[in-house]
């Protein structure tokens, strides 16, 4: 069974994280609301697929985003 990943709060607006899959070969979290995402992590397979999702959940949950700007 697969574990279940928990995504806290955005950190720069309490908007909902999601995990969004670039072209079956990266992933990062990104704001709903604002756009703040953290870096992408790359994978090839599945099992660096689940362990790429792990670490931008874990990057997420601490914070370490890059905060987007309303211009951008």
């Amino acid at each position: 069974m697969d574990k279940i990943i928990e995504l806290e709060e955005c950190p720069c607006c309490r908007g909902n994280g999601m995990l969004i899959h670039e072209g079956g070969w990266s992933v990062q979290v990104e704001c709903a609301d604002c756009g703040s995402h953290t870096v992408y992590v790359e994978y090839e397979g599945e099992e660096q697929k689940r362990i790429a999702e792990e670490k931008v959940a874990m990057l997420w949950n601490i914070g370490k985003v890059i905060k987007a700007n309303i211009s951008e």
